[in-house]
C-alpha cells in the first residue's frame, strides 16, 4: 500500500467513528427506519473519495469539514429521495434498531465492568433520545461542534450564524440537555 493511501485511510479511520455518531444523531424518524446508518456513513466516505480528485488538500480540519458537510447534505438528499411522491413509506418495512452504539463508547469498554458498560450503554441511548428532543438549530450546533470536532469558526460559516449566536446555540442546548437528562434520572 502506498504512503498516501496509508495516510488517507489513517484520515478516514480517525473520523469515521465521529462521522457515525454525528449521523447516528442526524438522522432520525422515517429515514432512520429506512436507512443504515453505517450505510450512510460508508455512502459518505465513498463520495468523498470519489471527490479527491478536484479537491485540493488543506489539512486535517478542511477535510474534517468538508467530509461533515458531505453528510449533512447526504441525509437531505436521501430524506428528500424518500419523501418523493411515488415512494409509499406504509409499503416498506423498517431496518433493525442500532445495535452497535456502545461501540461510541471507544477504548475505553474494556476498563469498565459489566454493569458500568450497561450503565454507559443506558446513559447513550438517554443522550440520544433527548438530542431528538432538542430544536434543529441546537442539535446541530452541539453535533458539529461535540461530535463531528469542527471550530467554531467552521460551523458559523456553515450555518450562516454569528460565531457568538452560535455559542448560545450550544449553551442553550447543552443546558436544556443536562436539565432533560436529570429530569429523567431512573
Amino acid at each position: 500500500m502506498s504512503e498516501p493511501t496509508k495516510d488517507l485511510d489513517a484520515l478516514f479511520a480517525r473520523h469515521l467513528p465521529a462521522l457515525t455518531a454525528f449521523l447516528r444523531h442526524k438522522v432520525g424518524g422515517e429515514l432512520l427506519a429506512r436507512e443504515s446508518i453505517d450505510d450512510l456513513a460508508q455512502s459518505v466516505c465513498r463520495e468523498v473519495l470519489a471527490d479527491l480528485d478536484t479537491l485540493e488538500f488543506r489539512g486535517e480540519e478542511a477535510f474534517r469539514s468538508y467530509l461533515f458537510l458531505q453528510a449533512t447534505r447526504k441525509v437531505v438528499d436521501r430524506h428528500r429521495y424518500h419523501h418523493q411522491p411515488r415512494r409509499d413509506a406504509g409499503r416498506t418495512d423498517p431496518l433493525p434498531d442500532e445495535t452497535r452504539q456502545i461501540e461510541d463508547a471507544g477504548i475505553y469498554s474494556p476498563l469498565a465492568t459489566p454493569s458500568q458498560h450497561a450503565g454507559a450503554r443506558e446513559q447513550l441511548l438517554r443522550v440520544q433520545q433527548f438530542l431528538q428532543q432538542l430544536p434543529e438549530s441546537q442539535r446541530d450546533a452541539i453535533l458539529l461542534t461535540r461530535i463531528a470536532g469542527l471550530s467554531y469558526a467552521e460551523v458559523a460559516a456553515h450555518t450562516g450564524v454569528s460565531e457568538s449566536a452560535l455559542r448560545g446555540l450550544i449553551a442553550r442546548g447543552l443546558a436544556r440537555l443536562t436539565v432533560l437528562l436529570d429530569a429523567k434520572e431512573p
